[in-house]
């Protein structure tokens, strides 16, 4: 019994040597921040968009006579121009079957040179009476058939002479040429008429994207005759970079837009139309797309490393005067070059913003702000506090 009430006064001896001694733990100090306040200038408002290049014109070279593929006269990659010869097929089973049809041309126009001269003759001799009508009805109908066969002799001669033109195979448009897709000595257009190559007009070039549809309506807007010229040719004008640009160094205009907007997406397809003297695009090739809009003065940006995302879209977190911290969704408009973005909607321009130590900070609870430049002057040597002797 003893014991117990000597355990129970020691356990009180330390409680009450513990609440003397030690006070309540002191709160850590409000988290430190790195703050700014948003940047103003004037700056061009753009949207950025992702699509792909086609050519302006494309043309599949096929053998449109059958024979033996004897010559190519281009080198494969090469600009070849409208009208080039590309390939031959054996012209001479086609130039023998060109010269028997202008042989039975000519035939056909003798007989109905004859035919016309014997009409005329018994025409004169009806008038005398030395001939009958019978002999008159036939002449004339002799003259008609030889009319007709000359016609149909042409027709031959005509049909012999594109089938000889065929065997020179041409591009019927400028551009560059692909390869062969047929070696020389093997049998072509058999058949079916046989993909030779293809010619790809490439300069200028499509850009085709999708965009949203209140973007084509606030083009649509742009084209209003009350606005001005330079404003509706601003609103058409867009600059393009492949995968590899680091910057938009090619300059288009859209030229077409699309008269449905999909449902599903809520998109509508737009074309730009874009210079390629160097060749530096080419079909097929996946590109960002920038297209320009209207110049905003005296725009408020933010940097990019302060804004934050959530369900309830992007966001800042806002330092106010009692240094608490308040989170801030705003509407922001693209990227721009210096990696800061364009707030339409959300914050006033007097704010100070963090954009350094977001992970550290919570709404409703309080830092310690400090700017960049409080930050470098804290710690340069030349900002350090000298003793006095």
């Amino acid at each position: 019994m003893n014991a117990i009430r000597q355990f129970g006064a020691a356990i009180l001896t330390a409680t009450i040597v513990y609440g003397c001694g030690g006070g309540a733990a002191e709160a850590p100090p409000p988290p430190q921040v790195t703050v700014a306040t948003p940047e103003r200038r004037d700056v061009q408002v753009f949207a950025e968009f992702t699509g792909t290049t086609q050519a302006v014109e494309f043309a599949r070279i096929r053998a449109r006579v059958p024979g033996t593929l004897e010559q190519m006269l281009f080198t494969p990659a090469s600009f070849v121009d409208a009208g080039d010869v590309l390939f031959i097929i054996e012209p001479e089973p086609y130039r023998a079957a060109f010269d028997e049809a202008q042989a039975a041309f000519a035939s056909a126009e003798s007989e109905l040179a004859r035919a016309q001269s014997d009409l005329e003759r018994i025409q004169q001799a009806i008038q005398s009476n030395a001939v009958s009508q019978q002999d008159l009805d036939r002449a004339q109908a002799t003259r008609d058939q030889a009319e007709a066969a000359k016609l149909g002799a042409q027709a031959r001669l005509d049909n012999a002479r594109i089938n000889l033109g065929y065997t020179r195979v041409t591009t019927p448009i400028a551009g560059q040429v692909s390869r062969n897709r047929v070696d020389l000595g093997n049998l072509v257009g058999a058949g079916e008429p046989t993909l030779l190559t293809t010619v790809t007009r490439i300069d200028p070039i499509y850009v085709y994207f999708d965009v949203p549809e209140q973007a084509v309506l606030q083009l649509a807007a742009a084209q209003d005759p009350t606005v001005t010229e330079e404003r509706r040719a601003e609103a058409v004008r867009v600059l393009v970079a492949t995968a590899i640009d680091t910057d938009y160094p090619h300059e288009g205009v859209i030229d077409f837009i699309d008269n449905t907007v999909n449902p599903a997406t809520g998109t509508i397809e737009l074309r730009a139309v874009v210079e390629n003297p160097e060749s530096a695009l080419f079909p097929g090739l996946f590109v960002r797309i920038r297209v320009l809009g209207r110049t905003s003065n005296d725009a408020l940006l933010v940097e990019e490393r302060a804004i934050g995302t959530d369900l309830g879209g992007k966001y800042v977190l806002v330092v106010g005067d009692d240094d608490m911290v308040e989170q801030r969704y705003v509407t922001l408009s693209a990227r721009q070059d210096d990696g800061t973005y364009v707030v339409e909607a959300g914050l006033e321009g007097d704010e100070r913003y963090i954009v350094n130590g977001m992970l550290r900070a919570r709404p409703g609870f309080p830092v310690t702000p400090q700017t960049e430049t409080e930050i470098a002057a804290a710690t340069s040597p030349t900002g350090s506090t000298k003793e006095g002797n």
